[in-house]
């Protein structure tokens, strides 16, 4: 029973050494340079394909199924010469974007408020960009019976460069193309001052002599980068797809699932996205819509995941208006949960979600007052050990008791030697005799690995901590300590509290007592210093107060 405490202890090492690997999947990976939208292949064109959208519901007679694409037609190399593909450029107080003329196609959005890194402020990350091997687009368009106006027909536009003029809040672009039937077809789109939602429209006006049947899509397409992006030791990131349904919640979608189980659903009051850490790209229709969602692998590593809309009739001379949102941006919670139902969900904090968020609104709370988010994480951890005071008493009184017997069960372990029968027997009366719970100092400690998890994945999660600084050399908490200080501390805080500890009377325990604050200050070298950050200023307040209440048992034992 005494070493329930010893092997829980091994416990904790392995849930540090899953955290480890599964903090390793979002900050161990080499990362990718950003780079800028440069000229675009036909090539390129060829690998993305004329993806076109699956439909659903009832298609009506004589529409060509849109279930399945139209072959992709490959380029043969000799006759791939580059050229730049005209756009239109967008600059917003957020944004720097570029808007193909071919199709419309949000080709490059970089985020001017979220620097790849400290050391190149000047340098936004891109998220949506059509560069391979790292491609990432929103594209959309309207199929019909007909006159079809994909993302593969040529628009013009006005101007070729569109800024938020300052003092305004909204900023407008239009994209025009008409078919050779007289149908006119204009795309809007519409950028809003703070925030990362664009509305899209995409206005129908029927010049012609018959009736235009169509829908609206709208789609993603994203290469698969965690082919590219990984770290040293071969873990892989998570970037894939999502959905979200009012009956199913938030589901992810790996790009394997896109291409090998390809979706097709129903879906009213949902959204699609492809997320990464940090960031995302979201398809969002009108709230009251059924769409029809749908993903597709296209092959040479590109996968699609988007939705289709109702069937509209615009009669001759007659005009409809699609509408739909899309979000790209960083995953800023209270900005998500406004936008769509369901959208905060993509700051993914796994099975203990009921923990994160509060730890996150309290983290957040207490930011608000004073500003830094390290000394956030310093009195949040403050607050949480005051609210396990009474558990974690329980435990150091345990541990306390067990010291303070620790000859006398040296002393039994050395009569017993050879019948361990006994041993335990003679074990069990003493702690009878002494009044001590073998279990008592476990179970508490149990009782806050799941706050320390929520925690772990609230650091890890939320873009609100990327980049954010504490004091002197840290000057990112979502990073590891550029110099070790703070896992060296966090080792020393570890030795100095298994000093206050009962003794193993185990010799194989001993040295693996010695052992572990060397490698769990290895392991936290590579953990978020905001992590680090906490468990060290969680072991100092277990320090102060085992040390408080082993003094009082002692006393008391004295008396």
């Amino acid at each position: 029973m005494a070493n329930l405490r010893y092997l829980l202890l091994a416990a904790l090492a392995l849930v540090a050494l899953l955290l480890w690997q599964a903090w390793q999947q979002d900050y161990g990976r080499t990362p990718t340079p950003a780079t800028t939208a440069g000229p675009r292949s036909q090539a390129a064109a060829s690998e993305r394909g004329p993806a076109a959208p699956a439909a659903g519901g009832d298609v009506p007679a004589g529409t060509p199924s849109t279930a399945s694409p139209p072959p992709e037609r490959p380029v043969p190399r000799a006759a791939v010469p580059h050229r730049k593909t005209p756009a239109v450029e967008v600059v917003t107080d957020l944004y720097r974007l570029e808007i193909d003329l071919e199709g419309g196609t949000l080709r490059r959005a970089e985020l001017l408020r979220y620097p790849v890194s400290l050391e190149t402020p000047q340098v936004p990350v891109r998220l949506l960009g059509d560069t391979p091997p790292d491609v990432f687009l929103a594209q959309s368009g309207l199929r019909s019976i007909g006159t079809e106006a994909t993302h593969h027909v040529r628009f013009t536009a006005e101007q070729r460069r569109y800024t938020l003029a300052p003092g305004r809040d909204r900023l407008r672009v239009a994209l025009h193309w008409t078919s050779p039937e007289g149908v006119e077809v204009t795309k809007r789109y519409t950028f809003h001052r703070g925030l990362y939602v664009i509305d899209l429209e995409q206005e129908v006006h029927n010049g012609g002599d018959r009736p235009w049947v169509g829908r609206q899509y709208c789609q993603l397409e994203r290469s698969d980068v965690t082919k590219f992006k990984k770290h040293n030791l071969g873990i892989y990131t998570y970037t894939g797809g999502a959905i979200y349904s009012p009956e199913d919640k938030f589901q992810k979608l790996s790009f394997d699932d896109l291409a090998e189980s390809p979706l097709s659903r129903d879906v009213r009051d949902g959204w699609v996205a492809f997320i990464q850490h940090y960031f995302l790209a979201a398809w969002i229709p009108d709230r009251g819509e059924t769409d029809h969602y749908y993903s597709k692998g296209l092959g040479r590593n590109l996968y699609v995941l988007g939705l289709i809309g109702p069937q509209v009739e615009v009669p001759p001379g007659g005009r409809a208006v699609f509408h739909g949102r899309l979000f790209v941006g960083p995953k800023l919670q209270h900005q998500l949960a406004r936008i769509a139902e369901g959208l905060d969900l993509t700051v993914d904090y796994g099975y203990l979600t009921i923990l994160a968020k509060p730890i996150f609104w309290l983290l957040e709370k207490i930011h608000a007052v004073v500003g830094n988010w390290g000394w956030s994480i310093v009195i949040l951890t403050l607050l949480i050990k005051l609210l396990f005071f009474k558990p974690s008493e329980m435990s150091y009184r345990s541990m306390a008791q067990m010291r303070r017997v620790a000859p006398r069960l040296k002393a039994l372990q050395e009569r017993y030697a050879d019948d361990k029968q006994k041993l335990q027997q003679a074990m069990m009366e003493l702690y009878r005799k002494e009044k001590i719970n073998p279990l008592g100092g476990c179970l508490p400690v149990l009782i806050q690995i799941p706050v320390f998890i929520a925690l772990y994945w609230v650091l890890l999660e939320s873009v609100e901590l990327r980049q954010s600084p504490w004091i002197l050399w840290i000057r990112d908490l979502s990073t590891r300590d550029p110099y070790f200080v703070l896992p060296i501390l966090y080792g020393l805080s570890m030795f100095v509290q298994q000093r206050l500890n009962p003794q193993p009377m185990d010799p194989v325990q001993q040295k693996m007592f010695m052992v572990m604050p060397f490698a769990l200050t290895v392991m936290f070298a590579f953990f978020p210093s905001g992590l680090v950050l906490y468990w060290i200023t969680n072991n100092l307040l277990s320090i102060l107060q085992q040390w408080w209440i082993t003094r009082r048992v002692e006393q008391a034992a004295a008396r």
